[in-house]
C-alpha cells in the first residue's frame, strides 16, 4: 500500500514570510512521530512518504491519485487544517484517513467526525495493524512503550520536505506536571531510553550528514547523570554537531560539571521555561522553581556560553501587566539569546482548559487560534486585547536593533545577524496584526480587539 503521513500547519505558517522567520529562528526539523511510524510501515513493505507542511508544499493533487492511506498528525492549532485535508481527501479519493497525535488523543470524538480511524496515545504498537486492516474499530487505543528502547529510530529516508536538524527524543514525558502542558499527559509516565540506544541514534545522524541536532525531550537534563553520560559519549566518540538544541530547567545551574559537558558537547542552545518572576504565579502552575533558581540559571548559561531561549507565559492569573513587563525586561537584561513569549493557551486535556471551561472564560473554540500567539480566554487582570498587545510589546521591546550587537559580541556575528532578522520580522508581524485588528473583521486579531 501507498501510505502518506502529513503534519499540517495553519495558513499563516504556510506563508513564505513565516517560513523565512522560522529559518532565522532556528534550523528546520521534522516531528519524529511520523518518521518512526512511517519507518515501521516501510519495513513491512509499504511505500511510505512523510510531509511537513510547515517546511514545504505538499503535492496533494498528485498524492490523491494513488495513495491508499493518509495519516495526519495533529496538535490543537493544526487540527482545523487537518480536518480540511481529511475532507479534501474523502471528496477526491477513496483513500482512508487515520488521525493521531495530541489533539485527537484529547478529543477523539471530534476527530472521528473527519477520520476513518483515530489512534489515541502512542502508536508504535498499533500502527501496522490499523493500516493493514487487522484493527477495524474506529477508535484505537495506543499503548505506551514500557521500554522506550523498543521504538525504532526515525527514518529520514521517507521525509519529502526540507530538514536541516535531526531530532532525538531520548525520553518520553516529563517528571513535572505544569498545569498548561499537554505532552506530559500524552506521554505519561516519564520513561528514559538507555544511553547506548541514544548514542546509536546520534551516530546514525552523524553518518547521514546532519550538521544540527535537537534533543526534543520535554526536559533533557531531568536526569543530570544520564545527560552527563550522553554528553561524555558524544565528546569521546566525536558525535558532536555544529549546534545542538535542548529543553532544560533552571535546576541545571546546580551542576557545574553538567554545564561544562553541555558546552563541550556543543549543546549550546537551550530553551528554559522562566514563565514568570511572580512566585505566586509559578506556584499556581506547579512549576517547581523559584525566582532565585531563574537568576542562577541565567548566569550559568552566560558563563558557559550556552545561548538561552527564555520562555515566558503571558496571562497567568496571578500576573499583572507590570509583572509581564518585568519578566520581559529581565530576559533582556540577562542577555537571553531569544525570547519565546507564549500567551497562556488552554489546551484540551489540561487543567488550565478545564478551569477556563468551568469558569466560562473561553472566548474562542477555533482551534487554529490555539498556538500560544493568540488570546483564547478572558484574562483576570486585563482585557483580551491588552494581553494580546502585551505579546506584541514584548517582542518589539526584546528584539530591538541595539541588542543585535550585544548578541553578536557574545556569541558571534552569525547570531547577531539572526537577531537582526528577528527584529525586522517582529516589527512586520506586529504591523500586520495591528492593522488586521482594526479592519479585517474575519481575523482573530479583530475578534480579540472587539470581544
Amino acid at each position: 500500500m501507498k501510505v502518506v503521513f502529513i503534519t499540517p500547519t495553519t495558513a499563516l505558517r504556510r506563508m513564505a514570510v513565516y517560513r523565512l522567520g522560522g529559518r532565522i529562528y532556528g534550523q528546520t526539523n521534522s516531528i519524529t512521530g511520523p518518521l518512526i511510524l512511517g519507518g515501521i510501515l516501510k519495513r513491512a513493505g509499504h511505500d511510505v512518504s512523510v510531509y511537513e507542511e510547515l517546511n514545504g508544499k505538499v503535492p496533494l493533487r498528485a498524492l490523491l491519485r494513488d495513495t491508499d492511506v493518509f495519516c495526519l498528525s495533529l496538535m490543537t492549532s493544526n487540527a482545523p487544517r487537518g480536518y480540511e485535508l481529511a475532507q479534501l481527501i474523502h471528496q477526491n479519493s477513496k483513500a482512508r484517513v487515520i488521525m493521531g497525535g495530541i489533539h485527537p488523543t484529547a478529543l477523539p470524538e471530534e476527530a472521528l467526525q473527519y477520520a476513518d480511524q483515530v489512534i489515541t496515545g502512542e502508536g508504535e504498537k498499533v500502527i501496522l495493524d490499523v493500516v493493514e486492516g487487522r484493527r477495524t474499530e474506529r477508535l484505537v487505543q495506543g499503548y505506551p512503550l514500557i521500554n522506550p528502547d523498543e521504538a525504532p529510530f526515525p527514518d529520514y529516508s521517507i521525509l519529502r520536505t526540507p530538514c536541516k536538524a535531526a531530532n532525538v527524543i531520548s525520553s518520553r514525558g516529563c517528571p513535572f506536571r505544569c498545569t498548561f502542558c499537554t505532552t506530559s499527559r500524552m506521554f505519561a509516565p516519564y520513561r528514559k531510553r538507555s544511553v547506548d540506544n541514544v548514542i546509536d541514534e546520534i551516530r546514525m545522524y552523524k553518518e547521514l550528514g546532519f550538521r544540527y541536532l535537537n534533543f526534543e525531550d520535554d526536559n533533557f537534563t531531568a536526569d543530570k547523570e544520564r545527560a552527563k553520560e550522553i554528553c561524555r559519549r558524544m565528546i569521546r566518540e566525536k558525535l558532536t554537531f555544529k549546534e545542538s538544541f535542548f529543553f532544560g530547567r533552571t535546576d541545571l545551574a546546580e551542576d557545574e560539571e553538567l554545564l561544562q559537558l553541555l558546552h563541550d558537547a556543543h549543546l549550546t542552545r537551550v530553551l528554559i521555561g522562566i514563565e514568570s518572576l511572580n512566585q505566586t504565579a509559578l506556584d499556581d502552575i506547579h512549576k517547581g522553581q523559584n525566582v532565585e533558581n531563574i537568576r542562577r540559571a541565567a548566569a550559568a548559561c552566560e558563563k558557559y556560553r550556552i545561548r538561552l531561549i527564555a520562555s515566558i507565559v503571558l496571562g497567568l492569573d496571578a500576573d499583572t501587566l507590570d509583572d509581564m513587563n518585568r519578566c520581559v525586561k529581565f530576559a533582556k537584561d540577562i542577555h537571553a539569546y531569544q525570547l519565546q513569549p507564549a500567551i497562556l493557551t488552554p489546551y484540551p486535556g489540561t487543567p488550565v482548559y478545564r478551569q477556563m471551561v468551568e469558569e466560562g472564560r473561553l472566548i474562542s473554540r477555533n482551534w487554529s487560534d490555539f498556538d500560544m500567539m493568540n488570546v483564547t480566554f478572558r484574562p483576570k487582570n486585563e482585557s483580551p486585547w491588552e494581553l494580546q498587545d502585551e505579546f506584541y510589546r514584548a517582542a518589539r521591546y526584546f528584539y530591538d536593533f541595539r541588542s543585535c550587537r550585544v548578541i553578536g559580541d557574545l556569541f558571534g556575528r552569525e547570531y547577531g545577524l539572526r537577531r537582526f532578522g528577528l527584529a525586522i520580522l517582529a516589527r512586520l508581524g506586529i504591523f500586520g496584526a495591528h492593522a488586521a485588528s482594526k479592519v479585517a473583521k474575519t481575523s482573530v486579531y479583530y475578534r480579540i480587539r472587539h470581544c
